[in-house]
């Protein structure tokens, strides 16, 4: 199970709505299941011998897609459907996994997001809040950190190879830019230059990891 998720129950063989959770509201809606790896749902023709195995294994859509389906007809924003499901999620963040089910409301305002991964398992992007945070450091195993604000982290004091510390007060008129040269060598001594690169390159243009359904279906992937 997934921190902070719902687990979707069925009643007759028919999947039930959330109570607690107001769907007209909700911004960000993600259904997984077990391993759901495709969007692209098949339907089976009985007419269609194309099938040789016979298995109908690709003709099923998988449980994720199915609930997804029922969402989009109560949801202003798009139904995302979460690529490889719990076991590919589980694997990559098992900080995040949890037997509890039941959360009460209290838990769920004090539960800490994580920073925003900018390059798997490489680069991230918090706040000074997450950057004090021990056990984000230990989860996420961060070795360095670029702080761009006026005030000292806990981490790395005193270690010019793992802190590069921006001294930048926090107001619309604040100049990053000149420091950016300096930002990006640091970065490139670290080793993560070319991973930088590479992420953005994957991410402009054609080659961009994401996939809409239609107006009908407006899931992402």
């Amino acid at each position: 199970h997934v921190i902070t998720a719902l687990r979707v129950k069925k009643k007759n063989n028919e999947y039930l709505l959330p109570e607690s959770v107001d769907l007209e509201c909700v911004k960000y809606c993600v259904v997984y299941d077990n391993n759901s790896s495709t969007l692209e749902i098949l339907l089976k023709d009985d007419d269609d011998d194309s099938d040789s195995d016979g298995d109908g294994k690709d003709l099923v859509p998988q449980a994720a897609i199915e609930y997804g389906r029922i969402l989009t007809r109560l949801t202003h924003h798009p139904v995302y459907i979460l690529k490889g499901g719990y076991e590919r999620f589980s694997g990559t963040y098992h900080f995040l996994r949890t037997q509890k089910i039941i959360w009460m409301p209290q838990e769920l305002d004090a539960f800490q997001p994580y920073p925003i991964e900018i390059v798997p398992g490489k680069v991230f992007v918090g706040n000074f809040s997450q950057a004090c945070d021990p056990k984000i450091q230990k989860d996420l195993k961060i070795k360095a950190h670029v702080n761009v604000s006026m005030d000292t982290g806990p981490f790395f004091a005193g270690d010019a190879d793992k802190l590069l510390h921006i001294r930048i007060e926090d107001s619309p008129e604040a100049q990053i830019l000149p420091f950016l040269r300096h930002m990006c060598h640091f970065i490139e001594v670290l080793g993560l230059c070319q991973e930088v690169q590479k992420q953005h390159v994957s991410k402009s243009g054609i080659g961009e990891p994401a996939a809409g359904m239609g107006e009908d279906y407006p899931w992402r992937f």
